[in-house]
């Protein structure tokens, strides 16, 4: 149950004055729909009115307050659609406000004649003259209070006005109760830390610039109950695996020995290091839950496959999943020669497979005919029954949380658990969203891999790109063209997928192929499949293809305005092509001139294949919220910490959680008391019904 204190903050904000349907749906739409979300949204500007300068010393376009008497009304003439001008002035000069469609009575109302106003706004100058256009603010100078010197400005959406949204937050403010403290009081004097509710006033009410700061203490002290929540959530799911023991798995390694005869190479010293890891969980009597990171083309799909033969050596089954049927079918392939020479039953299920061909799958499997399954979302639907699933793998993982990860295991007695992903994550990335694993790292590649020639080049020199695309595709080469959008837009300036697509026809006709986010996924694996096949020379695609199709006499990858992409995403982009043994290349085409941080990522992607350098790179250049995009939603996105920022915050959160759950692993001392409520502020109500369920 929630605490008691808590439920005030989880009411719908519907409750605070002024905040009908209409506009709860746009401050949803901007923070969420309670009023705890709107407590933990901070402030991402400030407006000063500090500034009191005399009018003839107010600069134009900055805010001002001006303390000024107002000398006369000039109505405009009726039936004119003029402004409402007032002249007003100092001992210094003259100022004219001026309202567009204003209501006489009001003005006159608000702005008598012969009266001293405070006014507020921007000064600009128009005709020679001095005018401020709709003052924000009028006040009477004895009544400095209707005034603040300081707003906080919120996130904003359409429709939503900066003051609707400012009164909203401060309501939510103040209902903020007080809540015993979760933190150590040395850690807080250590940090010159103020207590919860006071940071949360502190954030909400800034006064300088400064104190927008990412650095500030208030913000710290934010920022650090927000990721002392996230790595408490992840211990106690952690736990909670322990306490649920899995079950030892160790086979005999024939079937092992021979499959690495079988191997037309060796495997990496990285790559035995991980299988070292993987084997030792296995045997164990606690489930493995481990992450196997890699670059494209590291051989992570290789390391589970040994994973899943040492299943299969213990007498039971595994199962792989890929996230779409053209990955799910290239895994099918690439492993059928060495099942083959182990003697291991595989097949493949995906949502193609229906009537009497999926029954008969289905039945082999219950059977523990099929050694290893391979598929989609498909092997989860709830009539894929095994006969005894040890092993779970999972392929380019990233795109699910936590509860996934749990619910995803449920088709075995306790089974072991390998997700892969090729998305190098930054160590503190990890810690987040995978602080509930253990991890391995494949940092190097196989013998013989060619590195990829990668160039920046202008797009004034498109025509030359097209031209080079089509002698490789005389020569029988392939080449993947990615585009920023699916069509042109007048709002951004980019190349279109589809005016590209039409543009390469006219010149290779039916070899070239699009795909794009807007289709439906049969219709994109058939283009893909068919680039797979090598019936198309060019792919023309949107980053659909980041995570996807392997065509390994794919040689060009030329990615169109570059400038606008991540560094990661460049990254996987790049580890499309290069797959073969042919010198392979990849060009970044991009339109000058370059800011600063688009010519860093640039440098950097020439200088380095290596995913992790990249991949800390790119956090630090672009921080985490823009790292965190629609590729990457398996991460939890913190609102008030910036794991870019936040780094050393992180770690010591880490240390802190597993000290209180080996102190107090079911929270009732006092501090775990206030650490519940801490959970439940942060909505990881799912660690405290693991508590409850213990």
């Amino acid at each position: 149950m929630r605490p008691a204190i808590l439920n005030p903050l989880f009411a719908d904000i519907t409750v605070l004055t002024g905040v009908g349907p209409k506009i709860a749906a746009l401050i949803g739409r901007a923070a969420g729909p309670r009023i705890v979300d709107l407590l933990l949204t901070p402030p991402s500007g400030l407006v000063d009115r500090s500034f009191r300068p005399k009018v003839a010393d107010a600069p134009e376009g900055r805010i001002v307050t001006l303390e000024i008497t107002v000398d006369h009304h000039e109505p405009p003439p009726k039936g004119r659609r003029l402004p409402y001008k007032i002249t007003c002035s100092d001992e210094t000069g003259f100022l004219t406000l001026v309202f567009f469609h204003a209501r006489a009575d009001y003005l006159i109302k608000q702005l008598p004649e012969g009266a001293r106003r405070l006014v507020s706004g921007k000064v600009e100058e128009f005709k020679g003259a001095r005018q401020m256009t709709h003052p924000d603010y009028i006040a009477d100078p004895e009544k400095p209070g209707e005034m603040p010197l300081h707003e906080a400005i919120y996130p904003l959406t359409a429709g939503l006005s900066a003051a609707v949204m400012r009164k909203a937050a401060m309501q939510a403010v103040d209902r903020t109760p007080d809540l015993d403290e979760w933190q150590e009081p040395n850690w807080l004097a250590k940090h010159h830390w103020q207590t919860w509710k006071d940071a949360i006033e502190t954030v909400h009410a800034p006064s300088a610039q400064e104190e927008l700061s990412l650095l500030s203490p208030a913000r710290q002290r934010l920022a650090y109950d927000e990721l002392l929540a996230n790595q408490l959530a992840l211990a106690l799911i952690r736990k909670a695996r322990v306490k649920t023991r899995g079950r030892a798995i160790k086979g005999d390694g024939k079937r092992i020995a021979v499959a690495k005869k079988a191997l037309p190479f060796s495997l990496t010293g990285a790559q035995t290091e991980a299988l070292k890891e993987i084997f030792a969980d296995m045997r164990s009597n606690e489930r493995m839950v481990r992450l196997l990171q890699g670059d494209v083309g590291s051989g992570k799909t290789i390391v589970a496959f040994f994973a899943m033969l040492g299943a299969i050596e213990a007498g039971a089954q595994a199962a792989l999943m890929a996230p779409t049927e053209i990955l799910a079918r290239q895994h099918m392939e690439s492993l059928a020669d060495l099942a083959a020479a182990t003697g291991v039953t595989m097949d493949i299920l995906t949502g193609r497979d229906k009537g009497a061909v999926r029954a008969e799958k289905l039945d082999r499997l219950k059977n523990g005919e099929i050694n290893i399954l391979i598929g989609t979302h498909a092997l989860f639907q709830e009539d894929v029954a095994f006969k005894d699933l040890a092993l779970v793998v999972i392929d380019e993982q990233h795109r699910f949380g936590v509860r996934q990860r749990i619910a995803l295991t449920q088709k075995g007695p306790k089974p072991d658990l390998l997700v892969m992903t090729a998305t190098p994550i930054p160590r503190t990335l990890a810690l987040t969203a995978y602080g509930d694993m253990e991890h391995s790292r494949i940092t190097e590649k196989p013998p013989g891999r060619k590195p990829v020639d990668t160039r920046a080049i202008p797009m004034s020199r498109l025509d030359e790109m097209i031209a080079a695309v089509k002698r490789a595709a005389a020569e029988g080469n392939q080449a993947y063209w990615v585009c920023p959008l699916v069509e042109e837009s007048d709002i951004i300036d980019l190349t279109a997928a589809e005016e590209r697509f039409e543009s390469l026809k006219a010149v290779l006709g039916d070899r070239v192929g699009l795909v794009h986010g807007r289709m439906s996924g049969p219709d994109k694996d058939a283009v893909m499949e068919k680039f797979y096949r090598g019936e198309l020379s060019v792919l023309i695609a949107t980053t659909v293809i980041e995570v996807g199709v392997n065509a390994p006499n794919a040689t060009i990858m030329i990615i169109e305005h570059a400038e606008r992409f991540g560094l990661a995403q460049l990254h996987q982009l790049r580890g499309r092509v290069g797959r073969g043994d042919k010198k392979s290349s990849c060009i970044l085409l991009y339109k000058p001139p370059l800011g600063e941080t688009a010519k860093a990522r640039l440098k950097v992607l020439r200088d380095t294949e290596d995913g992790f350098v990249i991949a800390e790179e790119d956090l630090r250049l672009r921080g985490a919220g823009d790292f965190l995009g629609a590729a990457q939603s398996g991460f939890p996105r913190f609102r008030l910490a910036d794991i870019a920022v936040h780094g050393e915050l992180l770690a010591a959160a880490r240390d802190d959680a597993k000290m209180i759950i080996d102190r107090d692993p079911e929270l009732r001392t006092p501090r775990g008391e206030a650490l519940r409520t801490l959970l439940y502020l942060f909505s990881r109500d799912d660690a405290v019904k693991l508590l409850s369920a213990g």
